[in-house]
């Protein structure tokens, strides 16, 4: 299984976040930063979690939609971002990485 290059996944993520959200990118960088490392995390747990037997892809699945509901809330709370524009950065983030992630992980789960 490949494994992810950790800083150049995030900073592929708050790449693509900026590139949507350049309005606001100032106020909202350091919250999409951390909420993005928290994802980057997860998606290394899931792929912890896979070699090991103990998760499944629907389970896999499952807690990456949460984690995006996660980001989805916190920059949410983030004065002048709206639903679209939340919604807008978090689908280029996962399209940004989505072929990256699911080669290393092996399993289609963004």
């Amino acid at each position: 299984m490949p494994t992810l290059d950790f800083p150049q996944l995030l900073k592929t993520m708050a790449t693509a976040a900026q590139g949507v959200l350049t309005n606001h990118w100032q106020e909202t960088k350091p919250y999409a930063e951390k909420e993005f490392k928290s994802f980057a995390e997860n998606v290394k747990l899931i792929a912890k979690l896979k070699i090991q037997g103990k998760i499944n892809r629907e389970q896999a699945k499952a807690y990456v939609e949460i984690q995006k509901s996660s980001m989805k809330i916190v920059l949410l709370t983030i004065e002048g971002l709206g639903i679209l524009a939340v919604e807008a950065a978090i689908n280029a983030v996962i399209n940004a990485i989505k072929n990256t992630v699911n080669t290393a992980i092996g399993w289609a789960i963004l």
